[in-house]
């Protein structure tokens, strides 16, 4: 490294622990999206992600759908498949959406599985992912965040990123949300799936069937997710004021049963 980059990195360093130690400050959105970069990177060693285009189309194609309903985004949005049988579903840094094969297997309507892609997407507008980078305050999170944050300024500090563990160490470090950041996501999976034409009550429906189902414990993804019970009362009354509005959809003309179909022979070809 030359002189001069190495001072760059020493300042670079030296910023990121201020930020961190302060605790308060959310990053930038051109911060957030280099922090992204580094993040998907991680994601792709080591979680296994469905290339499929199909199924992968799919899933973008119900993004867009919600996306395009909303005002301007300050990320271009990416959607991911995770090959992965639990249901769960988690965003990343600047608009990297990931939704496991166990969701959408899981999903019953186009209604419920919008609900789930809607709530991600809420994360990443509301900010609440970037929000956590700024609120880790543990010894070993003020670490974590420092490697993020100094991995904006490029260089070998960005290249190291992957000291935090990987990508699922930084999913769980990103993806803790409070009971408040949980209300503002489900609002808005609500408000955008409306102005997208699909009906919300997925987002109750799909709740309440993990909970049914869920035996003596939570489900996994809600587990993640504080407060079901309380969640679903209040997603409810969200839908309520919505009223019976004709023409949102709930289904999409059984292409999600296709999309199902093909995961199963897909990811029973490689259990063999």
């Amino acid at each position: 490294m030359r002189p001069s980059s190495s001072r760059a990195a020493r300042a670079a360093l030296a910023a990121a622990l201020g930020l961190a130690i302060a605790g308060c400050v959310t990053p930038t959105v051109q911060q957030e999206e280099a922090i992204g970069d580094d993040f998907i990177l991680d994601i792709r060693r080591e979680m296994d992600l469905l290339t499929e285009p199909v199924v992968v189309g799919y899933i973008e194609s119900i993004g867009r759908d919600i996306l395009r309903a909303l005002p301007p985004q300050p990320f271009t949005y990416n959607f991911y498949v995770v090959e992965d049988e639990k249901i769960n579903a988690f965003a990343g840094p600047a608009g990297h959406v990931f939704v496991n094969t166990g969701t959408i297997l899981k999903s019953r309507n186009l209604s419920e599985l919008a609900g789930v892609i809607g709530h991600e997407i809420g994360h990443v507008a509301e900010r609440h992912v970037a929000a956590n980078v700024a609120r880790q305050r543990t010894v070993g999170n003020l670490y974590k965040v420092t490697v993020y944050t100094a991995a904006i300024f490029g260089g070998q500090l960005g290249a190291n990123a992957a000291n935090l563990g990987g990508g699922l160490a930084a999913m769980g470090v990103l993806n803790t949300f409070g009971r408040e950041a949980e209300r503002e996501a489900d609002t808005f999976a609500v408000e955008a799936l409306v102005r997208a034409g699909i009906d919300p009550s997925g987002i109750v429906s799909f709740f309440e069937l993990l909970s049914r189902e869920g035996g003596g414990g939570v489900p996994e993804f809600l587990s993640s997710h504080p407060a079901p019970e309380e969640r679903v009362a209040a997603t409810q009354a969200q839908v309520d004021l919505v009223g019976d509005r004709p023409g949102l959809r709930r289904t999409d003309g059984g292409k999600l049963e296709i999309i199902q179909r093909r995961i199963e022979i897909l990811t029973r070809r490689r259990s063999r």
